[in-house]
């Protein structure tokens, strides 16, 4: 994750980690209400209309003041937008990768490869069916969000007792699958 990001996510810049957390849940919050091809329109609009009376207003302020200043967003105009081969090439690279490390992933689970790596898949999705009777994708989206933007600024201020706390958790978890394992014939894991 880049520095832009961390100082994102931690509020280093309280306003501007404000505005985009503001206007990210707005927005998940306003597809909660409308269909996206609503919200996607209704943001054109206002993003077309916020430009259209600028446009306006800097003609009308330049024929006032007898200026040539040009168009306002000429800068932008001029700007090039295109994406290189480059850049293409390295994204698509990078989704290769990923999409082929989830494909063998997902087969070493269900062709059941590590019989305790399968369990705990298994157990997960079992959890999931739960959460997705609870909540729908946006919701968790929300609360992904969310969570985003405060836990790691909570991590931070109280990172002695979270971590104090998650070990605990972790050996009383490591303790529970030891026994499991040793119970289960075939799924104690092999010593690297």
């Amino acid at each position: 994750m880049g520095a832009a990001a961390i100082d994102l996510l931690y509020w280093r810049n309280v306003k501007q980690s404000g505005a985009v957390f503001s206007s990210v849940l707005l927005l998940l919050f306003s597809l909660t209400q409308f269909s996206v091809v609503s919200v996607g329109a209704y943001l054109a609009l206002a993003a077309l209309s916020a430009s259209i009376s600028f446009r306006i207003y800097k003609s009308v302020l330049q024929a006032v003041q007898k200026t040539d200043e040009g168009h306002p967003f000429k800068a932008y105009l001029e700007m090039e937008i295109a994406l290189s081969q480059d850049q293409i090439s390295k994204y698509a690279d990078k989704i290769l990768l990923y999409s082929n490390t989830c494909m063998k992933e997902l087969r070493r689970l269900f062709l059941v490869q590590d019989l305790v790596d399968s369990l705990k898949f298994a157990v997960l999705m079992w959890l999931l069916t739960y959460v997705g009777a609870l909540f729908n994708g946006l919701t968790l989206l929300i609360l992904a969000v969310v969570s985003m933007f405060t836990l790691p600024v909570v991590y931070e201020k109280h990172q002695a007792q979270i971590d104090q706390y998650v070990g605990l958790i972790r050996t009383q978890v490591n303790s529970v699958v030891g026994k499991i394992q040793a119970k289960i014939p075939g799924a104690k894991r092999k010593e690297e």
